[in-house]
């Protein structure tokens, strides 16, 4: 199973996703690709097996993961104050993968029904979703 975690900005919440999916999916290879090289390193120092960076990478690699997690705005052109491209936006809708979001207000999106909550919850809802996606019971 190909796990992808999109990140941009600083990278904090790609690397609190990838910390808890290696937790939680031990024997799985996790993929960072941040839309910047500070938020990929930040993901690379969390643990992930691989790491890429910028507009191709995104594109690249959402052509055959399996499974995307990252906040919502990876599904919004010029999102994370312009950082995702809607050549990124539109790789990451088309991806056949399954996709795990993480609601965040800072990309000035808001999902109805998605009540305000911790990052760190957010993260360990996504990551029991995730789990649950590719089959296994997370340990979070």
């Amino acid at each position: 199973m190909k796990i992808l975690v999109i990140d941009g900005q600083g990278g904090g919440l790609g690397r609190a996703l990838v910390a808890q999916l290696l937790k939680a999916l031990p024997d799985q290879t996790i993929m960072a690709v941040g839309t910047n090289a500070l938020a990929t390193s930040a993901m690379l120092r969390a643990g992930a097996h691989l790491g890429a960076t910028g507009e191709n990478a995104v594109i690249h690699n959402c052509r055959d993961a399996d499974l995307i997690l990252g906040a919502a705005g990876i599904l919004v052109a010029n999102a994370m104050l312009g950082e995702v491209t809607p050549a990124m936006a539109a790789a990451v809708g088309a991806s056949p993968a399954e996709k795990v979001l993480v609601p965040t207000d800072r990309c000035r999106l808001h999902i109805a029904g998605v009540r305000p909550q911790p990052m760190e919850t957010a993260v360990q809802e996504a990551v029991r979703l995730a789990a649950d996606l590719a089959g296994r019971e997370a340990t979070v």
